[in-house]
């Protein structure tokens, strides 16, 4: 998480929301890391778990994530918890709670819907406290 934080300044200095993701492969291994890039790209679609999911579909050479581990400062939004279950990644583990637009839990919870053919594990509040400081500083700058 502590890179996912380091991410996420990276984020904040583009003036973007600081929310930072890494994949891990099933050893653990870093397969990817990113941050937000929606003002830097223009897209809205550019959150860090996407960017962080397609980066390593791209290593690994396949879309589908077995085993992996999702990584997020932010509890995901609904996109971004669907491109998890999607992904078929083996755990969500997520930082700050989103009581606005959290998917994993708090305002809605895709990944564990069980209509959906695949539902990861879900870990939350891993220095949450310290995630959401960096959120709060950023938008009180603002």
């Amino acid at each position: 998480m502590r890179s996912a934080l380091a991410e996420a300044r990276r984020a904040a200095e583009a003036e973007d929301v600081p929310v930072g993701a890494l994949v891990l492969g099933p050893d653990g291994a870093l397969l990817a890391a990113a941050h937000n890039e929606r003002e830097a790209g223009g897209d809205p679609t550019a959150h860090a778990e996407v960017l962080a999911l397609r980066r390593a579909a791209a290593v690994l050479g396949a879309w589908r994530l077995t085993g992996c581990t999702l990584v997020v400062t932010l509890e995901p939004c609904v996109m971004c918890a669907g491109a998890s279950v999607q992904s078929r990644v083996a755990r969500v583990v997520y930082g700050a709670r989103d009581e606005k637009a959290g998917a994993v839990g708090s305002l809605w919870d895709v990944v564990r819907d069980r209509r959906l053919n695949h539902r990861p594990e879900v870990v939350s509040g891993v220095l949450g406290e310290e995630c959401a400081r960096q959120l709060t500083a950023f938008f009180r700058e603002r």
